[in-house]
């Protein structure tokens, strides 16, 4: 039996379908979480052309083994996660969050609605790759049932947290990505008041209007659209709608550690405590939680490390103010454990608000400054590059939280492998851009490509 694990990454199992990503690969997957966590499961998924196909197959492993199925049908992960907290014993969401259409997979969520934890997550892959799956007579297999309207009880869930019409006044576009956020979001912000207006709203896994990862170039038609009508603010979500980014009233991007900050800012202002980050998340959070009087606490990079934290600290009576990535995934304590783009696309609308009138250009051009380098590289041994950038600065501080962090009083550096593809990341940051230009190209001198 393994203590690592082997199938699943920082967000899943994914895979290219027809290739590693296959049915009897997600069938089994769903036999043993259903031999782990026998009980009600829910399971659904995100608008790609074989997610139904695959969550068939998932509902087929989890029945066989006497667990009973609740389809969600088409919804954001956070929403099933939100629906697993409050009613299930665990959650399967067939979803490949941001990678291309070819792409599909799984995530298996605990019946406390975050992503099932590495020890669990390797009892899964144990039972996987050992078939002692439980066993099931003609008189013991599970049952289904179809609760496709359980997602109104997220969409509610959210708008409840803040006051009746909030938003009124407001004119927001929402660029869903053909994703199932499009049954979600646009509802959530009209029903807080806001006029709302969509692009690539229809959902579609051929992802028509763009990739399910919202970059700045894929969100061209997203800011025209903000322009065009005046718009205050401009929402588009990834794949699977568990992280959301902006763009603001100019039609200019917001970088996403940017948007965290400025939402860390108007959290940390009602809620103190500590915020919970991973490695790679600019410095500006440190700066913004400080002035606001509270502390930030460093985690390996991905959602279910924050979550887990987060939770940890509260059950050891420590006051927790927000988590989140700098990646537009955001975590709020007073909803769920969870990254949640339908929450945070909501909570630009308070941010706002609470700034009586000023425009997100201006909100934004008050944030401290930092010049903030992201870059990723395919390989197939990112193992290698991370050993080699680490011996190559032996005088610097190291911190080996996730892959190696180089840690200077003027600037930062992270290269680490991807949890989800076969790719290193490289971060580096700096107030000063001169300084980050010549730390990164130190970095890519030592990787070969420099």
């Amino acid at each position: 039996m393994s203590n690592q694990k082997q199938l699943f990454g920082t967000n899943g199992v994914r895979g290219v379908i027809g290739e590693t990503m296959t049915p009897e690969l997600v069938l089994k997957i769903g036999a043993a979480l259903g031999t782990l966590r026998k009980g009600r499961i829910a399971v659904g998924r995100d608008t790609r052309t074989s997610g139904e196909a695959l969550v068939h197959a998932v509902k087929a492993g989890l029945l066989m083994v006497g667990c009973d199925v609740v389809d969600l049908g088409v919804l954001p992960t956070p929403a099933l996660q939100y629906i697993v907290r409050r009613h299930f014993d665990g959650g399967a969401v067939i979803t490949a969050s941001h990678n291309p259409p070819e792409y599909n997979g799984v995530k298996i969520i605990d019946a406390d609605g975050t992503e099932m934890s590495d020890e669990d997550t390797i009892a899964v892959e144990n039972l996987y790759f050992s078939g002692t799956f439980a066993g099931s007579s003609w008189d013991g297999v599970g049952s289904e049932v179809v609760a496709h309207h359980m997602v109104e009880e997220y969409i509610q869930g959210i708008v409840d947290l803040f006051p009746p019409g909030i938003g009124t006044g407001m004119t927001v576009v929402v660029d869903p990505g053909s994703g199932p956020a499009a049954l979600t979001t646009p509802l959530i912000l009209s029903r807080m008041g806001c006029r709302v207006h969509t692009i690539n709203a229809q959902m579609d896994g051929t992802f028509p209007g763009r990739l399910p990862e919202p970059t700045p170039e894929g969100l061209a038609g997203l800011s025209e659209m903000v322009k065009s009508l005046g718009a205050d603010y401009g929402v588009a979500h990834d794949g699977d709608a568990d992280r959301a980014v902006f763009v603001d009233d100019k039609g200019q991007y917001v970088e996403e550690n940017h948007e965290f900050a400025l939402i860390t800012d108007y959290v940390c202002k009602q809620r103190k405590g500590i915020v919970v980050t991973p490695v790679s998340t600019s410095r500006i959070i440190e700066d913004v939680a400080g002035a606001n009087g509270c502390s930030t606490e460093y985690t390996p990079v991905g959602s279910i490390y924050v979550a887990r934290r987060m939770l940890g600290l509260i059950e050891d009576g420590v006051s927790v103010a927000f988590g989140g990535e700098g990646n537009g995934g955001l975590i709020y304590p007073d909803h769920q454990f969870c990254r949640d783009g339908g929450m945070t696309a909501a909570t630009m609308v308070a941010v706002l608000a609470s700034r009586q009138g000023e425009k997100l250009s201006t909100v934004l051009g008050g944030l401290p400054a930092y010049h903030f380098i992201k870059e990723k590289q395919m390989t197939p041994e990112p193992a290698a590059i991370v050993r080699a950038v680490d011996a190559a600065f032996p005088d610097d501080r190291k911190d080996r939280t996730d892959g190696i962090k180089i840690v200077r009083d003027d600037a930062w550096a992270l290269v680490r492998a991807s949890g989800t593809e076969p790719m290193v990341r490289i971060m580096v940051e700096s107030r000063d851009k001169t300084v980050a230009e010549t730390l990164y190209r130190s970095i890519r001198q030592v990787i070969g490509t420099g």
